[in-house]
């Protein structure tokens, strides 16, 4: 970083140098790795490069899920920003070294240029000869008896004092040649760049402190080792993974129940967690949550009783939004809310086999069961539980209707489960569970349930998603909700497509009803085959078989002829399914064809849900938990210092102008020539009009000027 500095004593003005205080030393190698450190092209490299990584960091949001990134920025960009650590750029390796060069460069330049910068302001200049006099731009001179010499220096020093010059007499050794009086003042100004650079030096060690560069020297000092959250189990979690209350800088989180008490908090690392013990206790004592109309958060905060470890001390709070805890020097957040062990009633409907028993299931959030189907043992864990969720109703863009002749006309792909797009409709839709089905070798998927059926596209449906890692979006199965608003019906339906019986039945009975007695057995197999492709591997399955025995030229009249077969057989198999539960057959209503519609295009993607369970909510107890985030940050004080340092740095450099001026006295016989010059690092409007008066005292009743 440059520093001003005075010119060479002919020059008009001061200029900024990088010259100062030189490294002596023989190895040429570390004069020069020091003089890069030190120059102003590096200082000022580095700083753009932080700027523009903070900038990214501002644009991009920061410790997200890498889902979020994919949907947002596609798949190769948000693998780009993963691999370049833009998702946590302020604790990124890159942008740690680049702070802490900048910060070693603006110190080389602070105590190579300081000791200088310095001298020039204390420095008055008073060496400076008349023969550079020709070289000021800014001059003038009046040639006057001996006798008005000493009024005349009288009249100018009087203005200069008045406007704020300080003034000194030089000691005349050579009084043809040095000045008779030289004046000075900004000089301070220079104090502003020294506060400029200082500022940078003071934030960008703040930054450091604050960021995670302390707790991992910390970590690898005391041998720490991050454990995945999965091993953490209560007292249990080893020395190596925790660590002190006195670790100088974290931002660590915590969940709290209502009604529950912690003492530690989590610090997420790269490759797991560690656990950090607090110096104090925190009680939620209750947890409130208030919601716009549309059921969107409008104010959550949490009432809390904090005990100080040392002292025994107890303060009541109540934290907000913005609105900390601050207890010796750690700051408590309100960063968000979570289920705090909610106590739930489910029902496991069958979705693999003709099965149709449901399994009522009582569980609490954060717990797994087991359980055993015809496939061997599984494991339901019960992961979380929303009771309100705030989803765009808006309608969606037209979508692109698929290439196959059977998906244009009847099935729904697994998808998104509402619109995401920029025309927003909120409302909330209830509550959800998220939950994992775990076979015997370990292997899990993750599954998002509705509680109630949602309207979409006119039609009231249950929404199912599944995804087979938490780096995926999940895909939604969309079951119409029957009269009752219940799954009974679709889960009857289902279990009797898988029923080869019923099946055949429901095609007999289909083609009694449609055709002659002479065509009716090979109707009756043709919609039995039907069925049973349904059945097996959904409407593509149908499809494929369609593209394999039909010139692709007959196709599309083909496949209008099969999707009729297709639905009226399918309604037939819904009366079938009815009858053998005891109940009669439902009347052809527009209604319930729609019900039925919606039922067979459920049926086939529930192949590729693949899933052996449903898991939905019947009722629940919801007991609500407070996250927050606990910091501590050194560095903030810091920060704010370096700020102050550069607010009046600028401003010194903004508005306190460095001038200076000189008078000489050339004597020839009883004639004096009076030789007035002036300089500013900045030329300026107002230096012009003071250097106007001044010269005018000085050649007034004759001289001249530039």
């Amino acid at each position: 970083m440059a520093s001003p500095s005075s010119a060479p004593e002919a020059a008009e003005s001061s200029a900024p140098s990088t010259t100062g205080l030189e490294l002596r030393t023989g190895n040429v190698f570390i004069a020069e790795a020091v003089e890069l450190l030190s120059s102003m092209r590096f200082a000022i490299s580095a700083l753009v490069v932080v700027c523009i990584a903070s900038a990214i960091g501002t644009i991009v949001g920061q410790n997200a899920p890498s889902i979020n990134y994919v949907n947002q920025f596609g798949a190769f960009w948000a693998e780009v920003f993963s691999a370049l650590d833009v998702v946590r750029v302020y604790n990124a390796p890159w942008f740690l070294v680049i702070m802490g060069l900048m910060l070693v460069s603006t110190s080389l330049c602070l105590i190579r240029n300081t000791p200088k910068m310095l001298k020039d302001a204390r420095s008055w200049r008073d060496q400076v000869r008349d023969s550079t006099f020709p070289a000021f731009k800014h001059r003038a001179s009046v040639t006057i008896a001996e006798s008005a010499v000493q009024d005349r220096l009288a009249g100018i020093s009087a203005l200069l004092t008045a406007r704020g010059y300080r003034l000194r007499t030089p000691t005349q050794g050579d009084s043809d040649r040095l000045p008779l009086v030289v004046a000075r003042k900004g000089t301070s100004n220079r104090l502003g760049y020294i506060a400029a650079h200082l500022a940078i030096v003071v934030i960008s060690l703040g930054g450091l402190l604050d960021s995670e560069l302390p707790l991992r020297l910390q970590a690898w000092w005391t041998d720490k080792a991050p454990l995945q959250m999965s091993q953490f189990q209560g007292n249990e979690v080893p020395a190596s993974a925790r660590l002190p209350a006195s670790t100088p800088s974290y931002r660590a989180n915590s969940l709290v129940p209502e009604g529950g008490t912690t003492d530690v908090a989590v610090v997420a690392q790269g490759n797991g967690t560690l656990l950090l013990d607090l110096p104090f206790e925190l009680q939620l004592k209750q947890f409130r949550i208030e919601y716009y109309p549309t059921g969107m958060p409008k104010l959550f905060a949490s009432d809390v009783v904090l005990k100080d470890k040392a002292t025994g001390e107890q303060k009541t709070a109540t934290i907000e939004v913005n609105k900390p805890l601050i207890h010796r020097g750690i700051a408590i957040y309100q960063s968000s809310f979570d289920d705090g062990g909610s106590q739930l009633r489910l029902t496991a409907y069958p979705m693999a086999g003709p099965l149709r028993n449901t399994l009522p299931i009582e569980l609490t959030v954060g717990q797994s069961i087991g359980l055993r189907n015809s496939q061997g043992n599984l494991s339901l864990e019960l992961t979380g539980f929303k009771p309100i969720n705030v989803e765009n109703m808006a309608a969606p863009p037209d979508e692109r209707e698929a290439e196959d002749p059977f998906r244009k006309h009847v099935a729904t792909v697994l998808s998104p489960a509402l619109n995401s797009e920029k025309s927003k409709n909120l409302r909330n839709v209830g509550p959800s569970i998220n939950y994992k089905l775990r076979d015997q070798s370990g292997q899990a998927k993750e599954f998002h349930s509705y509680m109630l059926p949602v309207e979409i596209d006119g039609a009231r449906v249950f929404l199912a998603g599944v995804r087979d890692s938490p780096d995926e979006q999940f895909r939604y199965l969309r079951i119409p909700a029957d009269a009752k608003d219940s799954l009974d019906e679709f889960m009857r339906i289902r279990a009797a497509l898988l029923d080869s019986g019923i099946r055949s039945t429901a095609a007999r009975r289909f083609a009694t009803q449609s055709a002659p007695s002479n065509i009716s057995s090979t109707l009756a197999e043709s919609a039995e085959r039907a069925l049973s492709a349904v059945a097996e591997g959904g409407i593509n399955q149908l499809g494929q078989l369609l593209e394999k025995t039909v010139p692709e030229a007959e196709r599309e009249r083909a496949a209008e002829i099969v999707l009729r077969l297709l639905t009226g057989s399918f309604w037939e198999l819904w009366q079938q399914a009815r009858i053998r539960d005891g109940l009669g057959p439902v009347a052809r209503t527009e209604e319930n064809v729609r019900f039925a519609q919606l039922a067979l295009n459920a049926a086939s993607d529930a192949q590729l849900f693949d899933a052996p369970l449903l898991v939905t909510v019947k009722d629940f107890q919801e007991i609500k938990a407070s996250v927050f985030q606990v910091t501590r940050s050194p560095g903030k004080t810091t920060v704010y210092i370096g700020c102050l340092l550069l607010t009046l740095g600028v401003f010194a450099m903004l508005y306190i102008q460095e001038r200076r001026a000189w008078i000489w006295a050339r004597r020839d016989g009883g004639q004096v020539e009076l030789r007035f010059a002036a300089s500013t690092p900045r030329q300026t409007v107002d230096f012009e009009k003071e250097f106007s008066a001044l010269a005018g005292v000085l050649t007034a009743k004759g001289g001249s000027h530039t």
